[in-house]
């Protein structure tokens, strides 16, 4: 098993005054060709965004966008007719597909934090759509949770659909609590705490920083222990 980390401080990223947008991959005027994504998993945005201020209407196409809400909460509107406001510790997932266009914005009285994340999409062309869901608060005995996932293992779960071969995770831990993870061998995980802090075979992950994890031809159980108090997001991707 290989973990290669990236510290928060090490993050790309530009502060336009509304928004103060970290990338742990290379992501519009950021660019670093080491640091183009894993897998499928393309982006994976750190953002702070200021109240009242917002992503205005825009397009994408072909691509699966996970919104993870860490503090505060984001409106969404597209032009599929959706509209919903997704709060902290819930998720939001838009398949673009043939195209879609939507505006995020922060109509709360403080700073909205989130994580967006890209993932490239099993092929071209699905009809758009657009998902939110709430998800249980508090210390979570059942260790990680699937929040999104195109992956038959969760199609039995409360899971939000992404047209793809990768899930989404999410965990709030409390410290000295350890969970594991089954990583099959040809994929990897790409882990962030958002809050607090864990470690991954004595490698020391801090609050949002960022870690790849692969298998190395193997299958391997990734045991994961908070060190403090955590909530974390963790994204299984196929390598090819």
């Amino acid at each position: 098993m290989t973990i290669k980390t990236v510290s928060f401080d090490n993050l790309g990223g530009d502060n336009h005054g509304w928004l103060d947008a970290k990338h742990h991959f290379s992501f519009a005027n950021y660019h670093d060709p080491k640091r183009m994504g894993v897998g499928s998993l393309r982006v994976w945005n750190d953002d702070a965004i200021k109240p009242g201020t917002g992503f205005p209407f825009h397009s994408h196409q072909d691509m699966e966008i996970i919104t993870f809400v860490r503090e505060g909460a984001i409106t969404h509107e597209d032009s599929l007719g959706n509209k919903g406001r997704t709060k902290a510790g819930d998720v939001q997932v838009m398949s673009a597909g043939t195209g879609i266009t939507h505006s995020e914005y922060n109509h709360e009285k403080d700073i909205t934090r989130l994580f967006q994340i890209w993932i490239i999409p099993d092929e071209k062309g699905h009809t758009p759509r657009w998902d939110a869901r709430e998800f249980p608060k508090g210390n979570n005995d059942d260790g990680l949770v699937p929040l999104a996932s195109g992956r038959t293992t969760h199609a039995d779960t409360d899971a939000l659909l992404i047209h793809a071969d990768a899930a989404v995770f999410g965990a709030t831990m409390t410290a000295g609590q350890k969970v594991s993870h089954h990583l099959e061998a040809g994929r990897a995980i790409y882990i962030v705490p958002s809050k607090g802090a864990i470690s991954i075979d004595e490698t020391f992950i801090d609050t949002r920083d960022g870690a790849v994890i692969t298998a190395d031809g193997e299958d391997r159980e990734v045991i994961i222990e908070a060190d403090l108090d955590a909530e974390l997001v963790i994204v299984d991707v196929l390598l090819n």
